[in-house]
Formats: structure tokens, C-alpha cells, sequence
């Protein structure tokens, strides 16, 4: 018999980030995490697998999220001219945890991040902040430059790093604001969508009520 809610729509998710403090790497990888950092999947509540590995990380200078993709059959193709290629990972994270409101507020924040998309021939990766719809309160425009981007293009998929620089999220206090409301939805051309816990068929993209909480725990 077919569900009406998804399972993990039923509960509240409170989902540890321990915080690893030299980050950002000055060489090598932006991030390289551990798996200890690796976020669970939830999708295995409504008999689903997630397909790309999400961890996330954070320290009094900022919050960092890396995603890695497998198993595709051919790595993801360039933008060419106008083309927009949706691979790509959209973030929304709240500084304040509201889950009780349905309109984001000014410490709300949307990002969209890709693989590929930007430099010289759109091989770069790139990361564009998105106004949230209908949002009681605007976040404040940021300096995209300031967010560390990193990518890797390979044969089966890629992995996807970004560094977010505490001065980017309004109101980021993890000493005395150690709750974040955090949602995720992932796009793939060959694999589809994957998101934290509720998908499309819920306004979750404008509705910070239905973000789960991540906890940031000290080293």
C-alpha cells in the first residue's frame, strides 16, 4: 500500500556537526573530510538509497559542505551557450533555527552550488545565492568570491567542495547559537533528485518549518 506522508516526514531530525578546526586547507583539498562527517541518509525510510555521499563541517571562522557523486555513467557535461546543466546541490540554512514560522527571515539563506559552470570554458565550479520566495525578510547579498570552491570532474561523477566564511551567514554564532535549521536538494541528470528529507512534492525550498536542525558540536 502506497504511503500518503513519507516516514521522515514524521519526526523532527537533529543531526550533529562536529566541528574540525583547521579548516579551510590552505593546500591540497578545500575540506577533505572524514567520514565522520558524512550526514546520514534518511532515505532509506521510504525504501530509497541516496546516490551521493553529503558531509558537512563547521569552526568559529565558518561552515563547510562537500558532495560526492558515483557510479554515473558518464561525468557531468559542461554548460555550453545558453544550456544550464542542472547538476548541481541547493543549501538553505537558518542561523536562528526558526522551525516555527512558514517564511524565511533575514537569517535564512539559499545557495546553489555546481560542479561546473564558471571560468574560463565553464569548467569551474560555481555557487550563486538565491532570494528565498516569499520571504518575510531578504538576507543580505554576499561577496560570492569570499566562498571557497572546489570541484573534481571524474569519469563516473564528481566531488564538490565549498567553504562558506562565518561573515556569510547573518547571525552564524555557534557559541551561543550552536542550532542551525539546514535543508539540501541535490540535482543529478542521470540520477535524479535526493534531498535531506521531504522533496518536491513539499514547499520546502520557501518554508523553513519543514528544514531539519543540525546541532554543532565542539571539538
Amino acid at each position: 500500500m502506497s504511503q500518503l506522508v513519507s516516514p521522515g516526514f514524521l519526526f523532527r531530525w537533529k543531526i550533529p556537526v562536529t566541528e574540525q578546526p583547521r579548516l579551510p586547507h590552505r593546500t591540497g583539498q578545500v575540506l577533505n573530510l572524514p567520514v565522520d562527517c558524512r550526514i546520514p541518509s534518511l532515505a532509506e525510510l521510504d525504501g530509497k538509497k541516496d546516490f551521493a555521499d553529503i558531509r558537512l563541517a563547521w569552526n568559529q571562522s565558518g561552515f563547510g559542505i562537500s558532495v560526492e557523486v558515483r557510479g554515473r555513467s558518464t561525468k557531468p557535461a559542461q554548460p555550453s551557450g545558453l544550456l544550464m546543466v542542472p547538476d548541481g546541490l541547493t543549501i538553505w540554512i537558518d542561523t536562528r533555527n526558526t522551525q516555527g514560522v512558514h517564511r524565511a527571515t533575514r537569517f535564512c539563506h539559499q545557495f546553489y552550488l555546481r560542479p561546473l559552470g564558471a571560468g574560463r570554458k565553464s569548467a569551474e565550479p560555481s555557487v550563486e545565492q538565491i532570494t528565498i520566495n516569499r520571504a518575510r525578510e531578504e538576507a543580505t547579498a554576499v561577496d560570492l568570491s569570499d566562498i571557497q570552491l572546489q570541484s573534481e570532474i571524474r569519469s563516473d561523477g564528481y566531488l564538490l567542495e565549498a567553504w562558506f566564511p562565518a561573515a556569510v551567514f547573518i547571525g552564524f554564532d555557534p557559541a551561543n547559537s550552536p542550532l542551525l535549521g539546514f535543508h539540501y536538494e541535490l540535482r543529478d541528470t542521470e540520477f535524479g533528485e535526493q534531498s535531506l528529507v521531504v522533496g518536491r512534492e513539499f514547499p520546502a525550498s520557501t518554508d523553513p518549518s519543514l528544514w531539519q536542525t543540525l546541532q554543532l558540536i565542539p571539538a
